[in-house]
């Protein structure tokens, strides 16, 4: 009786296993009861699909922006400076008749972007004649001796470098612009011109050291035999994954990211321009050369690229962002190009892309300068005439290029329904005072169009009013909240709202290298 009663146990117990092996085999789910958290995991691996090609596009005209403003250093900049000494010495003799009747402040000799363009000529020249005292060869040499785990140290500790400078130097600039061009008749708290004048030369001067110290640890990974080197600098890149994908970012956090990474990946290429100037300079110009440093210049070009690729993925997968977030970061550089090219612009292009970017020219220009001078040697009238011929290529190209991006920048904004923004500029006001009622907006009329106001020259403003860095609303289409923000911020008070919300033309150097914006 027991035996059976434990064959029949058993029996149970077969069965139930083949029951339980049936319904795993047999069993079937309904993915539509959970169709909202499907179509969002759908979403996402859509967003990473599309995040290289709308990351590439921001990036390639950030980087022709970028070679706008260096290109600047080398075409416009010499013929503008020569143009405000000519004013300088001419108009005294024949000018100042014509000026009897008007202010002292009004009668100045040179306008402030003439006074601007001048000091940034000195600047550049003086810093050139300074690089001349620093010996190349000797610093290769210095820095080839080194371990590789050293030079991997300092190679880090340079880019921190490279972007403390970015960060403090354009400061530096623009506080000689200021103190040279600011109105006679206000009170001046400063230091003096010729004080802030050194400051600048020194800062130009110390930040091309620095870039040319970083262009010798490339050009000694390059050289060595091993490649070690330079596969550690490359694996570099790949670390800076592991500080970035795993933090909060928001909108306005990730443009800025995306304006460092512009920056970063455009000095890159002069750099590596550098190291093959002198490597090429080393080997008598032979072009077999070039085909050898071909695949290592390849292979750098590409771990960045993949780099900033993988990492906007992730962030933008981590923090539920789309990827139309880049059209809106494009839009807002090419309103920083079409704004700098109305009346009433308050800053020049160049420096607009530093604030923006972070990107100084002066102090890379500086450094070119030196390589080419050092390796390409000028020598007879043929040589010369060479050298006018490509000048006159670097303004043509200087001049398509300018064209070109003022053309898409249009489009862009007109894409990004920001052309009202560019007619009504914020009045200036002396700062820490309300506005009056006697300062009224600029209104235009109904026929004034994009593409008159961008290609007009700069009216002079009345000295009584306190001129000012734009603080134009343009890109509060990146910062406008949603319908349920919307009812959050209607119940805080208004001083918490504006300080809770970043306005994109904020976002700037000064925050290059934090990762969140308090």
């Amino acid at each position: 009786m027991y035996r059976k009663a434990h064959e029949s146990d058993l029996w149970r117990i077969y069965l139930s296993l083949l029951r339980f092996i049936n319904a795993e085999l047999t069993r079937g789910y309904f993915l539509e009861h959970n169709e909202a958290k499907y179509t969002e995991r759908r979403e996402r691996v859509y967003t990473c699909m599309r995040i290289p090609r709308e990351l590439e596009k921001l990036m390639i005209f950030g980087i022709f922006l970028c070679l706008d403003a260096f290109l600047y250093v080398f075409t416009l900049l010499p013929l503008r400076v020569f143009l405000a000494m000519f004013r300088f010495i001419t108009l005294p003799c024949y000018g100042l008749r014509s000026h009897r009747g008007l202010r002292m402040s009004d009668r100045r000799l040179l306008q402030p972007a003439q006074v601007c363009d001048i000091f940034k000529g000195v600047i550049l020249l003086i810093c050139y004649f300074m690089m001349h005292y620093v010996d190349y060869s000797m610093m290769y040499h210095l820095i080839r001796g080194q371990s590789v785990i050293k030079l991997y140290i300092i190679y880090n500790m340079l880019e921190v470098a490279d972007r403390l400078f970015s960060s403090f130097g354009q400061d530096i600039l623009d506080a000689l612009y200021w103190t040279a061009t600011e109105p006679k008749e206000r009170k001046r708290a400063h230091i003096g011109v010729i004080p802030h004048f050194f400051m600048a030369v020194l800062y130009v001067f110390l930040h091309a050291i620095l870039i040319m110290v970083q262009a010798t640890t490339l050009n000694v990974a390059f050289n060595s035999h091993n490649k070690s080197l330079l596969t550690i600098m490359m694996s570099n890149n790949f670390v800076e994954i592991k500080g970035s994908v795993f933090k909060k970012f928001e909108k306005n956090n990730l443009f800025q990211m995306s304006n460092s990474d512009i920056k970063e990946r455009f000095t890159n290429y002069v750099l590596l321009l550098i190291v093959c100037l002198r490597n090429m300079e080393q080997f008598s110009w032979n072009p077999d050369h070039l085909w050898v440093l071909f695949p290592d210049v390849c292979m750098v070009i590409a771990s960045e690229i993949a780099v900033d690729i993988v990492k906007h993925a992730f962030i933008t997968k981590f923090n539920d962002i789309t990827a139309d977030v880049y059209s809106e970061y494009r839009a807002s550089l090419a309103f920083d190009l079409v704004s700098s090219r109305q009346k009433n612009a308050y800053t020049d292009y160049s420096d607009s892309v530093s604030r923006r970017m972070g990107f100084i020219p002066l102090p890379l220009a500086v450094l070119l300068i030196r390589v080419v001078t050092s390796s390409v040697k000028v020598q007879g009238v043929l040589a010369y005439a060479c050298v006018v011929l490509f000048y006159c290529g670097l303004i043509s190209l200087k001049v398509l290029n300018s064209i070109v991006l003022l053309g898409k920048s249009c489009q862009y904004v007109k894409e990004a329904n920001m052309e009202e923004k560019l007619f009504n500029p914020p009045p200036a006001s002396t700062p820490g005072k309300p506005l009056g009622k006697s300062q009224s907006k600029y209104k235009p009329t109904q026929d004034e169009n994009l593409s008159a106001s961008v290609t007009s020259q700069p009216v002079h403003q009345k000295e009584n009013a306190a001129p000012q860095l734009v603080t134009s609303n343009s890109d509060q289409f990146l910062t406008t909240p949603d319908g349920d923000e919307k009812d959050i911020s209607q119940d805080s008070s208004e001083s918490k709202h504006t300080s809770a919300k970043k306005d994109l033309l904020e976002i700037d150097r000064f925050t290059i290298c934090g990762n969140r914006i308090d």
